[in-house]
Formats: structure tokens, sequence, C-alpha cells
């Protein structure tokens, strides 16, 4: 049942209860397997993977969303938008309090594990991933997020780069100062995504090698690796933009429609 209420969600976007205050006992892992479904049903429409998301990778957030362990999600194709230049304007429609995340993330040229990690990343990027949550209020639980594909709605990612020689030492150093037109928004550290983007990426090899049934990552994925600041509502509209320090990535501009 509850897979084919998130395809209905997905085909007619709108608000509903939280899945878990209507399926009792929903786990994360049930959650994952009506997310399976979701992602069949994607691929028989036409939807190519791309990539993986990893969510709630910030610990500063877990108490404010009650969320208290990082999940993922799949990234597709039609999600996926390259920012050109590192400026973009990207579409909100068919997204449900559509929020902004600024985040690091890699392009993988080896399937990647524990001990040759930085070996398996082609390149490093500035991304922005725009998630959603089809529950008010953003009030939810971990199996609200793992069945609904890791809250997922667009990643748009900027200009790649060579992974740094220091990557261990600048990428939990960097700092990221978030804008909406002029107005300083929030700031935030590469520390605060499990201390560090590579040890999220980290993390989700070792989440992945303990769920069978999801596929592991391969080469020519991308991988974003959760937000830096916290999660901001967005609008169409709206200008946002992001300046980073302390590593040799530029800022995003975005307009949303």
């Amino acid at each position: 049942m509850l897979a084919r209420e998130l395809i209905s969600l997905h085909d007619s976007p709108r608000e509903v209860p939280a899945f878990s205050k209507r399926y009792p006992g929903l786990s994360a892992e049930a959650g994952y397997e009506a997310a399976r479904a979701l992602h069949q049903h994607r691929l028989g429409r036409g939807w190519r993977p791309v990539g993986r998301k990893i969510g709630f990778t910030n610990r500063t957030l877990w108490p404010r969303y009650g969320v208290y362990e990082p999940m993922w999600g799949m990234v597709y194709d039609r999600t996926l938008i390259r920012a050109d230049g590192n400026r973009a304007r990207v579409s909100l429609e068919g997204l449900v309090n559509p929020r902004l995340e600024p985040e690091v993330c890699f392009g993988l040229r080896a399937a990647p594990d524990a001990k040759n990690l930085v070996d398996c990343i082609a390149w490093m990027a500035h991304s922005i991933e725009i998630v959603q949550c089809h529950h008010p209020d953003w009030k939810l639980a971990i199996a609200d997020c793992t069945a609904n594909n890791g809250l997922h709605g667009r990643l748009i990612v900027g200009d790649a780069l060579p992974l740094p020689a220091d990557a261990k030492v600048s990428l939990p150093a960097l700092e990221v100062a978030l804008y909406r037109d002029d107005q300083l928004i929030d700031r935030g550290v590469g520390a605060n995504v499990l201390g560090s983007p590579l040890a999220a990426l980290a993390h989700l090899v070792e989440l992945l090698a303990k769920q069978p049934a999801a596929p592991p990552l391969a080469p020519g994925e991308i991988v974003t690796t959760g937000v830096i600041t916290d999660a901001h509502p967005v609008g169409p509209g709206q200008h946002w933009s992001t300046r980073l320090s302390g590593i040799a990535l530029a800022g995003l501009s975005i307009e949303f429609m």
C-alpha cells in the first residue's frame, strides 16, 4: 500500500499525513523497500539513475527534525541539473515544501570502499540539493525519509575540480555562506557533515553494504554528501547564492521558477 501511495504522490504532488503515523511499526528498512518500488516505477518510465544523495549527515539538525541517522536516495537524469558557469535556473514544479541545501558532491571513477575512498573519486564539486517533504510542517521520522527516496527533489551541480591533495584537511574546514538575494541567511562548515564530506561518503558505502537489495556505488555515479548549513524553504521567483572559502570551489547562483 505504501509503495502505491508513493507513486501516486509523485505523479500527483500533494501533502499527506506522515507515513509513519499511518503505517504502524514502519521501519527505515521497510521504507527503503517502498522506495525500491518507486524506483522501479521510474525506471519503467524511462528515468535513468545517475547517482545518490545522502541525507541527515548534519548532526546539528537531528534534534530539530527528530531524525537521528543518515539515509540515502537515488538521483536521476531528470532531477540532475548542471550549473553552466556555476549559474542555473531551476524549476520547482512538482515539488512539495521544497528546501535548499548547500553541499559538496563527488564524481566516482571507481566503486569505492573504505580502504581506497580518495583514489576512487574522480572530481569534486559544489552542489545544492533541493529536498522536499510531502508531510505538513516537515514533521517526519526516519522511515518517512527512506520511503520517499531520501526526500530528493533536484540536484544542481557546479563546476567540477580535481580533489585536492589536502582534501582530508580542506574539506572539513571549508566554509559556506548562503544568501537569498544579498541577505546572508546561514553559514556552515564541512565538518558539520559527519566530520567531513569524505566521512559521509564512507558512511554511505558502509550503509549500502548492509542493504543486499540496494545497488552498490558504481563508477560514474555522482554522490552528494549532505547539507552543510541548515535546509531553508525556497520558492519560485527567489534568487539564492553561495560563497565558499577554504577550498578552491566557486559558489553557485540559482534563480528559481
